[in-house]
């Protein structure tokens, strides 16, 4: 019998998104499908071109097809489509419609390297090729000016809106570009409020996949501002392994859940040191407890990244690990977290409509 677009699809509905935990023919993914007689051309869109999990996806699609009784030559090729996550809290007016997913990176305290995590997800998540943007929302201490190497200031070509800067793939902003750098912000938590949404709202952001908010420290009114103002497709919690920094990131996990921010998992930041000499481990400040908190805590455990020369020099330079030494083992790790981050909010994208399969014809 001749083979048909029923037999194909047939089989791939056997081939499960091991993170959405759907089928690909239910989940959308399956595009452009062709049959002309025993060959088979289709493409798979996946839901982020950082999908950690497309060696699998690519491996039981090939043994999927191959297994269907007469079947020729089988192409198979690959795109990506970034999806919202499915609505957790509600703003009455989302600030920034056009963006896709906002990602907050948030720590219950200071020190943690919470903007190297942010600066390096969101430039590891662009390298993937997806449309990135970074706000630095830490206002007391904007540091992705210096982290970036970007010294201009944002212009506006309307007189409405400005045009955020470039680096690394990436559009950024931050209050650093916008007040002299020597001296200190005296700002109240409503007037912090009212500036970031000005900066949501009054940049000319692209239409984008993924908009990175790099946090201030701790539990004030900056997240309670994001959860009435921003669709958020969920926070990434950074901490350090010991007890301090975990016992913060616990409350900020706390209010996280208060105003209905979903949490996406947590970072295990500054895991252990390999001395770049004898290159011996060590745990400085403990090892392992990234991963206890995630468990008692019971969110996804995003990864570990570790306390290394390199990632501060980087940052130093403005020059972020992933772009400066992208194959090294450093970025690597940072890479494997921006995969384990998008993988996270794809999962979420469930909730919303999916798109109706349509064949090549």
């Amino acid at each position: 019998m001749a083979l048909t677009e029923r037999d194909v699809l047939a089989a791939l509905s056997t081939v499960q998104d091991p993170e959405l935990h759907r089928d690909l023919v239910s989940a959308g993914m399956i595009k452009d499908l062709r049959v002309e007689g025993a060959d088979v051309r289709l493409t798979v869109e996946l839901t982020t071109p950082a999908c950690p999990l497309r060696a699998q996806i690519e491996g039981d699609v090939d043994r999927a097809l191959k297994a269907l009784p007469g079947v020729g030559k089988v192409e198979v090729a690959w795109s990506a489509q970034v999806r919202r996550a499915g609505p957790a809290n509600q703003p009455a007016q989302d600030v920034v419609p056009q963006v896709k997913n906002v990602v907050l990176v948030g720590a219950g305290k200071g020190g943690v390297g919470k903007s190297t995590v942010a600066l390096n997800l969101a430039a590891s998540l662009a390298r993937h090729g997806a449309a990135v943007g970074l706000l630095d929302a830490d206002f007391y201490g904007p540091s992705i000016p210096i982290m970036t190497g970007l010294t201009e200031r944002p212009k506006s070509t309307d007189g409405q809106k400005l045009e955020p800067l470039r680096a690394y793939g990436l559009e950024v902003m931050s209050i650093g570009f916008l007040v002299d750098p020597d001296q200190a912000l005296i700002w109240r938590g409503p007037m912090l409020a009212g500036a970031l949404v000005q900066l949501l709202r009054d940049v000319r952001w692209g239409e984008l996949d993924y908009l990175i908010l790099d946090l201030p420290p701790g539990t004030g009114d900056i997240p309670l501002t994001l959860s009435q103002q921003v669709r958020a497709a969920g926070v990434v919690l950074v901490s350090t392994p010991q007890d301090v920094a975990l016992s913060d990131v616990l409350k900020a996990k706390i209010m996280f859940d208060k105003v209905g921010v979903p949490i996406l998992g947590i970072v295990e930041n500054m895991s252990s040191f390999v001395c770049p000499h004898c290159r011996q481990e060590t745990a400085i400040f403990d090892h392992g407890g990234g991963e206890r908190a995630a468990a008692q805590m019971e969110i996804p455990f995003l990864g570990r990244l570790p306390l290394d020369l390199a990632v501060r020099e980087g940052g130093d330079r403005g020059l972020p690990i992933v772009a400066g030494q992208p194959e090294s083992p450093q970025a690597q790790a940072f890479a494997e977290v921006a995969r384990r981050v998008a993988g996270q909010i794809s999962a979420r994208s469930q909730t919303t409509k999916l798109p109706i399969f349509k064949t090549g014809t």
